[in-house]
């Protein structure tokens, strides 16, 4: 049974695995390369700098086109999950990840479908605000894909949570009447179940910002399976059910960090407000 706040063990090898984090070689001014989600050996998503003072970051990227749904768990999946272990669910995933401590976490969510650069639009609002425009294009960091937002709470004075569900694909590729369905099953009362992989990062400017700095936490959570259930959701403003296998060791924060996530996201849904 998933006890949440337990790591485990999950994945295969990486060279067999679907999914797998990687990094780029070093750039030809010797510095270290992109850190990168891959998916079938292409990759998908750049994801912020290792650094950790540059701007939290997930950019789709021109190659990525796959998703990860499986046809085995559909019928588990089209429902609330009370224990995905007994549905086989996570193990069924946990075969498409690299080998590595998983730190499985069933969230319910309420998502809010956002286009970069209008209303909602965290890289070009709370980023802005911490690290301004980027030096080099004078426009806010862009992502290259719609997302949904989901949560937000305060820390402490200093930091601030923030949660993204990112789809493999945009919404625009979903078909509609799938998204129809899931849309009437929700106004029903059904709670459906998505399945994504997930990281943290822990982002803060190594100098003051142009209005509030503070130290970002980026949960994000990437869709292995759900892109309908998401876009109905949003559509219908319903909640869905999320099982997030956070990858421990793959974003920019500590395994303690990671730990406190399920007190976290148990705390009320509060945005930032700046100076405090």
């Amino acid at each position: 049974m998933i006890k949440v706040g337990e790591s485990r063990r999950l994945g295969t090898p990486a060279a067999d695995a679907r999914l797998r984090f990687g990094t780029e070689p070093r750039n030809s001014r010797g510095g270290p390369g992109r850190r990168l989600l891959v998916v079938d050996e292409e990759p998908a998503f750049e994801l912020s700098f290792w650094c950790g003072s540059c701007p939290f970051l997930f950019r789709r990227l021109e190659t990525a086109g796959q998703t990860l749904s499986l046809e085995s768990v559909q019928e588990q999946l089209n429902g609330t999950l009370a224990d995905p272990d007994d549905a086989g669910v996570v193990d069924a995933f946990g075969a498409l990840l690299p080998e590595g401590d998983y730190l499985p976490l069933l969230l319910r969510v309420e998502p809010r479908l956002i286009v970069p650069g209008q209303e909602g639009d965290y890289f070009s609002g709370e980023q802005v605000a911490t690290w301004g425009l980027d030096p080099f294009w004078g426009l806010p960091e862009y992502p290259h894909t719609p997302y949904y937002r989901t949560f937000e709470t305060g820390i402490d004075a200093s930091a601030h949570l923030y949660e993204f569900v990112v789809p493999m694909v945009p919404p625009t590729w979903n078909a509609r009447e799938r998204v129809e369905e899931y849309a009437e099953l929700m106004d029903r009362g059904a709670v459906p179940t998505a399945v994504s992989v997930s990281t943290l990062d822990l982002c803060e400017p190594a100098m003051g910002g142009p209005t509030d700095p503070y130290q970002h936490w980026g949960l994000t959570h990437f869709l292995l399976d759900g892109h309908h259930k998401l876009e109905a959701a949003a559509t219908a403003g319903r909640p869905v059910q999320l099982l997030s296998l956070l990858a421990l060791g793959e974003g920019l924060a500590q395994s303690e960090d990671c730990a406190r996530l399920p007190a976290l996201r148990a705390q009320p849904r509060a945005a930032r407000v700046p100076g405090t």
